[in-house]
């Protein structure tokens, strides 16, 4: 990392508790990435896993500052791909993508909520609260074990209070709006946010930064334990996508 923080920033940084846990094969992964992103400085945002175009294994991390270069996304790989290789938390072949939260990200921690706040943002609860689980309103903060959001739209004369337990949180996920990107592009522009010098941080930086191939682990004489079964893809997701298009064509050839 190019920032470097003091030591008891960097625990605290480390420290802070997600909210929103993953099941299943996620938590696996999950369990086994975060240790790597703290030894290099970063914290894990998300892991999801999706079944979609074959298995696909995303983790969301970040910097203190919220954003993740390419260059961390490869460096991550390179710290991570190993441990995943013996693990092995997902059975069969998998794509390993590695990516920034991007600007409509997912509100993960109880910092998120305060850092975000004026923002508006899409809760959704485990538990029901007055009759519902989705809320949609204007951040407000946290406020104990709560969190407070203003609903209703910023122009209505009338927009109710709403406080929602954090511990009760399924998701939540800030909204794209023209303030947002605004305050993205005000950081960008004072050197806080440096994942993105085009100004979009959600369609370059939750690209497939890094991606990788993994395979079964059968290994012919001779060759070197999984070395001969990576693919290491450092493009964005659509060149991905179009690189394993036209991988498909040449073997339908």
């Amino acid at each position: 990392m190019d920032e470097r923080l003091t030591t008891f920033g960097q625990e605290a940084f480390a420290e802070e508790p997600r909210l929103v846990i993953e099941p299943g094969r996620a938590a696996r992964v999950a369990t086994l990435a975060e240790p790597v992103l703290t030894e290099l400085g970063f914290r894990l945002v998300r892991v999801r896993v999706s079944g979609m175009a074959g298995c696909t294994v995303q983790i969301m991390a970040e910097r203190p500052d919220g954003t993740l270069k390419i260059e961390d996304c490869e460096a991550v790989s390179r710290a991570l791909s190993p441990v995943l290789d013996v693990a092995d938390p997902i059975e069969g072949p998998y794509r390993l993508e590695i990516s920034s939260p991007g600007i409509d990200r997912p509100l993960v921690r109880r910092s998120d909520f305060d850092r975000y706040a004026g923002h508006v943002a899409n809760i959704e609860m485990v538990a029901i609260v007055d009759g519902r689980r989705r809320f949609r309103g204007e951040l407000i903060g946290t406020d104990g074990e709560h969190v407070r959001i203003r609903g209703g739209e910023p122009a209505a004369a009338d927009r109710p209070e709403v406080i929602l337990r954090l511990d009760d949180i399924g998701e939540a996920r800030l909204v794209l709006t023209d303030a947002l990107i605004a305050e993205s592009l005000r950081r960008s522009k004072h050197g806080q946010t440096p994942d993105q010098e085009s100004g979009q941080e959600k369609t370059d930086q939750e690209l497939t930064d890094k991606a990788r191939d993994h395979r079964p682990r059968r290994r012919d004489a001779g060759q070197h334990a999984n070395g001969g079964n990576k693919s290491h893809h450092f493009q964005p997701r659509e060149a991905a996508a179009a690189h394993e298009r036209r991988a498909g064509q040449r073997k339908g050839d």
